[in-house]
């Protein structure tokens, strides 16, 4: 465990053991000083396997206001895509978010690039969150006409099933939707999250967009470091800016579902 300024990270928590296999785990950042429990977030990173670090920078800002993020390792490149994993961390958030301050009872379900899609697409089936109150989700960067990684089919799609576009989910009971994605974004075009946000608002959905001045990585706090192949935290004061305004954004739909 460590603790930086008003957070503290707890490392390699495992929260899935397979067999024959290297056991699944995930990063909690939470408040260093103890709070009321509120909702907790489940934060997903991308298509790149066992990625949590890449997402510890926004991590660590939601957590400075207040609220427990975990962040779990994820295989995109396992049999099922990932699918396992991704409910598995779902799941472990249920039961044991209160161990870090959260309620497992109210969880904001927020994903980066391929995580995006796949918060989404359970964001769209209430029914298939395994008894898992969803109250809010985030998309940051994503795209929604692909097969989300947690239910293998494409979120824009899924807006036309019985489900998704009737009762059980447009309206009312609808889980509120928030959707960041940067202008400058030229690995996912900000269009994916324009067209989806336009989608779902003819379907009677609450959404939330938001474009911050900044690329696919900035969004995340981080700059892309091609010499690695990965995403790396940024100094740049526009990165942390654009960071801190998706933090803001998951922070408030938290606190107003």
């Amino acid at each position: 465990m460590s603790r930086t300024g008003t957070t503290v990270e707890i490392r390699d928590l495992i929260y899935l053991s397979e067999e024959g296999a290297p056991p699944r785990r995930l990063d909690v950042h939470r408040p260093a000083a103890d709070r009321p429990v509120g909702p907790s977030v489940l934060l997903w990173h991308g298509i790149g396997p066992d990625e949590k670090d890449v997402l510890a920078p926004l991590a660590r800002e939601i957590a400075s206001h207040g609220l427990p993020v975990l962040v779990p390792d994820w295989r995109s490149d396992a049999p099922d895509g990932g699918r396992s994993h991704l409910m598995a961390s779902l799941r472990y958030v249920r039961d044991h978010a209160v161990e870090f301050g959260g309620d497992g009872g109210r969880v904001v379900l927020a994903g980066w690039s391929a995580g995006a899609g796949a918060a989404m697409g359970l964001a769209l089936r209430p029914g298939a969150t395994e008894g898992v109150r969803v109250i809010a989700a985030v998309g940051v960067a994503g795209r929604y006409d692909l097969p989300a990684r947690s239910t293998g089919t494409a979120p824009l799609a899924d807006l036309d099933s019985t489900e998704a576009g009737a009762g059980a989910g447009a309206g009312a009971g609808a889980v509120p939707v928030t959707l960041v994605h940067g202008a400058a974004d030229s690995v996912l075009s900000s269009s994916h999250s324009r067209d989806f946000g336009a989608a779902l608002r003819t379907k009677g959905w609450p959404v939330t967009s938001l474009e911050p001045a900044s690329d696919h990585a900035g969004v995340i706090m981080t700059e892309y470091d091609p010499a690695r192949g990965l995403c790396v935290p940024s100094t740049s004061e526009h990165v942390l800016r654009a960071g801190r305004e998706t933090a803001a954004a998951i922070v408030s739909a938290a606190r107003t579902a």
